[in-house]
């Protein structure tokens, strides 16, 4: 089973943003990027797709979800500041149904730190750019093969 971990796309700079921080949506890079990511997604089984309940990140596991007939779950435990560790046991959940997780970027290096120190292998280094994936491979439960997309957009 395959777990799939996404860094939510684009959606502007923090400091140009008025309101509420967990409101704030995708820009039109981003949306490009939320239907990339769908885009690599088409083809491959996905029977859960669970994300922080910031805006940003529903945005960009909407698509996806939408594609498989699946709704996106909100969960606090992927959003930012939140406790890796809960997450990452969270996350090694989805191994189950070939889930799909979207978060923050203070939150997947240290999920990333986690899945290696559990022995993840990687072909590369630990990055996370927005609109970014990671398929992560299990085997007996466990990470095994963590393997790293670049945004489309």
């Amino acid at each position: 089973m395959t777990i799939h971990l996404i860094r939510h796309a684009h959606a502007g700079k923090r400091s140009e943003w008025d309101d509420d921080d967990s409101l704030r949506p995708l820009s039109s890079r981003g949306f490009d990027q939320a239907n990339g990511l769908c885009s690599l997604l088409t083809e491959i089984p996905v029977g859960r797709v669970i994300s922080s309940p910031y805006l940003r990140c529903l945005q960009t596991a909407h698509p996806i979800a939408s594609h498989h007939g699946l709704m996106v779950e909100a969960s606090d435990l992927f959003a930012e500041g939140a406790s890796a560790r809960k997450a990452y046991e969270e996350l090694l959940q989805l191994d189950e149904v070939d889930g799909v997780a979207c978060s923050h970027g203070d939150i997947i290096p240290l999920l990333l730190r986690l899945a290696v120190g559990d022995g993840m292998e990687t072909d590369g280094p630990l990055i996370d750019q927005k609109g970014s994936l990671w398929t992560i491979e299990m085997k007996n439960g466990r990470p095994w093969r963590g393997r790293y997309t670049p945004p489309c957009a």
